[in-house]
């Protein structure tokens, strides 16, 4: 156990050092000076980082992955829909309601909707999403066709809010959708997938495990939308102000804080599992221990990661975007893709997507060439953003086009990529995006 968490450490540093090294480059430019201080609570809190992506990544191949699919796998075998259905929906909803994010943008709207509200509205879409990712498992249904008639929806009811004079509430809506595909929620749903894929789909169907994360990322959009459209609430909300100041004391409290956080949603999926376990599947005893041991690894390692990322990364952020307001246009573009691009390698979701889709596609798309596809897109995405912000154009103008350019690529490459594609879109804004790029944008 050791020796492989060791081998996690190496790898997770070689995936953070590099927006460490980038961020100690701007400030030596002059582009934003930190402070003594604060360069050290960077590093401090990078060191930090790395053993927590190192002890998340640990647990997830241990715990949240096996999880998934034994349970996707054994109700499958049981022959009982019903019962796998009433499972996957109760998963969905239990993981989305714990999940840090999703607080935290409640938090921040609650001049909008009130927090339970959002909460609950989310975490209930994101159950029949999954329910959908499920049928069309089952059925056999194309992805790229069900994913159209999401998206056409989303898109309809985008023209509907815009036309109610709302337009400000697009960019808050599909927040909503990348906020429920945290760490702890996407390697136990691709694996769910996975595992009930390996029952029913042909060795031909590769793109039979993936689309989780996509329903799930669609879903909280399309209820959100819905929810500004027939509410006579306007989209004008206060962010919540943040302690940008790397206080020892503070990240003490934010352990305790997150700590609390992630038990939430550690809890919810260890009672479901249990649960599942005792009265259906009834597996070894030595295999589930090692599931519970796994799964409270991952547990630290998430708990580190976040206060870390949320102790020093947010504050260092919110100053180098409040310095880039002074810079030339390629300036910010130019620092805003190096972070984008950066910021990927370290996003603990993204080494379980590369992973798992290698091996279910048996090699036809590597780790490596998949990891640069989804740096170099999160890095004109992020370099995008802050240009919007720099320049004040609609959100709309980024969004049509790029879901259009997406919807008709799909119709040229095999399914697998598409199912896949959609999975990266939601995988790629985790934690540390949220925890130092976000912050970046408000600063600007």
């Amino acid at each position: 156990m050791l020796k492989d968490i060791l081998i996690e450490m190496k790898k997770s540093a070689i995936a953070v050092l590099p927006v460490y090294i980038l961020v100690a480059v701007l400030s030596l430019a002059g582009v934003a000076r930190l402070t003594t201080y604060e360069i050290v609570a960077l590093s401090v809190a990078t060191v930090f980082v790395v053993a927590g992506i190192a002890l998340f990544n640990y647990g997830a191949e241990h715990a949240m992955t096996p999880i998934g699919k034994t349970v996707g796998s054994g109700l499958t075998k049981k022959g009982k829909p019903l019962l796998l259905f009433v499972a996957v929906f109760l998963f969905g909803v239990f993981i989305t309601v714990a999940e840090p994010d999703l607080s935290v943008l409640a938090e921040q709207t609650e001049s909008v909707f009130s927090k339970p509200l959002i909460i609950v509205a989310v975490a209930t879409s994101v159950g029949v999403c999954l329910l959908l990712a499920i049928i069309k498992i089952l059925k056999k249904v194309e992805i790229v066709g069900l994913l159209s008639l999401s998206y056409m929806l989303a898109f309809a009811l985008v023209a509907l809010v815009v036309y109610e004079g709302k337009g400000d509430a697009v960019a808050l809506c599909f927040d909503a959708g990348g906020v429920t595909t945290g760490p702890m929620t996407v390697p136990f749903l691709m694996a769910l997938g996975t595992g009930v894929a390996s029952v029913v789909a042909q060795k031909s169907e590769k793109d039979a495990p993936f689309g989780f994360i996509a329903f799930s990322s669609i879903g909280p959009v399309v209820v959100m939308l819905a929810l500004f459209l027939f509410s006579k609430t306007t989209a004008n909300y206060t962010p919540a102000q943040n302690d940008l100041s790397p206080e020892p004391l503070a990240f003490l409290r934010l352990l305790l804080y997150n700590a609390e956080e992630v038990g939430l949603s550690v809890g919810f999926l260890l009672i479901c599992y249990l649960t599942i376990e005792i009265f259906f599947l009834k597996s070894n005893e030595d295999k589930v221990l090692k599931m519970i041991v796994g799964l409270l690894v991952s547990f630290v390692g998430l708990v580190i990661f976040l206060s870390a990322v949320e102790w020093a990364y947010i504050g260092v952020g919110a100053k180098i975007g409040a310095a880039l307001a002074f810079a030339d246009a390629w300036v910010i573009a130019l620092v805003a893709f190096l972070i984008g691009a950066l910021t990927v390698l370290a996003e603990p979701a993204i080494k379980i997507l590369i992973t798992q889709v290698e091996e279910t596609t048996n090699g036809l798309i590597k780790r490596k060439s998949m990891l640069f596809a989804l740096a170099f897109g999160v890095g004109v995405a992020i370099c995008t953003a802050f240009l919007r912000i720099k320049f004040g154009f609609s959100l709309l103008y980024v969004l049509i086009p790029a879901y259009v350019v997406c919807f008709a690529l799909s119709f040229f490459v095999p399914k697998v990529y598409t199912a896949i594609a959609f999975d990266a879109g939601g995988v790629a804004t985790g934690p540390l995006t949220s925890g130092f790029i976000l912050p970046m944008a408000l600063g600007l």
